[in-house]
């Protein structure tokens, strides 16, 4: 299976149409039907419908577009890392960031560190902790910003400064907008959205057996979105301080939780992980600046 032939295949994935794909990739409609082909020969599944007018995914199609952006963007990131190699005046750097007003210390000293190396190019990819971990073990991320502890066998990490406060967002017209704080009782009866990863770890640790009373209905992954949601009479929104843009012209309005809860971020990247030059220096500098 030859890389040149999966970026085919995303094109004609993408345009949804023959002729406009081997516009877009300038070759001719022949030698693009015939490199499918070929490639549904060479992996014994169908992986297109067609019609009179476009093309369609079947479900083997669907698998293959998954694992082959997966492919071209660790190619990419391969080719990228090996150009890298000759100068340290920049270059791209991955980073995977769970949501967390503590990014700002990362984003500080990136921003002093361009100073120096004006040709860094940071790349943001937002996600849960599981999913920026599991973007980070398929070697996609150089680093990621998670919510958890991490694991010690399997990365090394730096620990931000500061915590992440849990707490309530919910309309100021809410009945609960009254109160100081929010206490696990004060939730009932309550429409809650969190995300799943909050309920998963943080959340039930506060509440214990109380989860299974609390009237979850909806998850999320990015906080902007729960806030929508929130704004438009969806319940209320469990999630950190800060996260939400909350001011005196704002619907909204944040109570932290009580007992208090806290969460840490930290920084982490793989055990023995070899970095291009300009991602070293800058784990460099991370250590240096987030270690005192």
């Amino acid at each position: 299976m030859e890389i040149r032939v999966l970026r085919y295949f995303l094109e004609i994935a993408r345009e949804g149409n023959m002729t406009h794909a081997a516009q877009r990739l300038h070759v001719s409609q022949p030698t693009l039907s015939r490199q499918m082909k070929d490639l549904e020969h060479e992996l014994g599944k169908k992986l297109f419908r067609r019609s009179n007018t476009s093309i369609h995914l079947t479900d083997e199609g669907m698998l293959l577009r998954k694992r082959a952006e997966d492919i071209l963007e660790m190619v990419d990131k391969t080719t990228d890392e090996f150009k890298a190699l000759d100068a340290i005046i920049g270059g791209d750097v991955k980073i995977g960031c769970a949501e967390s007003y503590l990014i700002g210390h990362l984003a500080r000293i990136i921003k002093d560190f361009r100073k120096t190396y004006p040709g860094l190019r940071f790349h943001l990819t937002s996600g849960n902790t599981e999913q920026v971990s599991e973007r980070l073990d398929r070697g996609l991320l150089d680093l990621a910003v998670i919510v958890e502890p991490p694991n010690l066998s399997k990365y090394n990490y730096i620990e931000m400064p500061g915590v992440d406060t849990w707490g309530l967002v919910m309309l100021k017209t809410h009945p609960l907008a009254k109160k100081e704080t929010i206490t696990i009782d004060d939730l009932k009866g309550v429409d809650i959205i969190c995300s799943i990863q909050g309920l998963k770890y943080d959340i039930s640790k506060w509440c214990g057996e109380k989860l299974d009373e609390m009237n979850i209905i909806g998850t999320f992954n990015l906080c902007y979105n729960g806030s929508v949601f929130v704004k438009e009479g969806l319940g209320c929104m469990l999630t950190f301080d800060k996260l939400v843009n909350i001011d005196s012209d704002s619907s909204l309005c944040f109570r932290p939780l009580y007992p208090r809860l806290e969460a840490k971020m930290y920084i982490i990247w793989k055990k023995y992980q070899v970095f291009t030059p300009i991602a070293e220096l800058l784990v460099e500098e991370l250590i240096e600046k987030l270690s005192h």
